[in-house]
């Protein structure tokens, strides 16, 4: 795995509009009208943003998978940072949808501990270039990378077939969240 430059955003965004275009949680956020394409692109451009900000964004050796990464304790509210909120508002979620998106981020707050982790925000393959051991390869050497940090990571998957290849991984459920879907939060110790 590499850290991924700025210059490969768009390869970023294109790995992971395509891996989640059906996913619940993320299609539960964009606004669900004929851009909506476009609007799950928007999200992975914010979420690169956050992440090459405030935390890692990492490719495979091949460029077919990616994991963002996101340390939310150095997470700062910068003028650019809110910025990036109002884009995300305006081209992903939507005026309409904004309560529903909001009351949604603060369960998933309350939730979460208040505590240094490793956050995976997403982790995603290439569609054309699932089930060839990509995702399996880069989620041992991002579980590695949390073990030199020391920080234990937590994510959320709204996608239950997912659950038996992320307790493979060591990951163990703590929490559930019962939205139009249910939400899985889960979470592996570093060590």
């Amino acid at each position: 795995m590499k850290k991924a430059a700025y210059g490969d955003k768009v390869l970023v965004k294109n790995i992971l509009s395509k891996s989640f275009d059906k996913n619940q949680s993320v299609n539960y956020i964009a606004q669900q009208d004929e851009l909506r394409e476009k609007r799950i692109a928007a999200l992975m451009d914010y979420s690169f943003e956050i992440c090459y900000n405030y935390g890692d964004v990492y490719l495979s050796d091949d460029n077919k998978a990616c994991a963002l990464v996101l340390y939310p304790d150095r997470k700062k509210t910068t003028f650019k940072s809110i910025l990036e909120d109002i884009k995300l508002l305006f081209k992903c979620i939507g005026l309409g949808n904004i309560g529903k998106a909001m009351k949604r981020e603060s369960a998933i707050k309350k939730i979460q501990p208040n505590a240094p982790m490793y956050y995976l925000w997403f982790i995603g393959v290439d569609p054309d270039s699932q089930g060839t051991g990509i995702g399996t390869q880069l989620m041992n050497e991002v579980i590695e990378d949390s073990r030199v940090q020391s920080r234990p990571i937590y994510l959320e998957t709204s996608t239950q077939r997912n659950l038996p290849w992320y307790k493979k991984f060591g990951f163990d459920v703590y929490n559930d969240l019962d939205l139009s879907y249910k939400l899985y939060f889960l979470k592996r110790d570093f060590a």
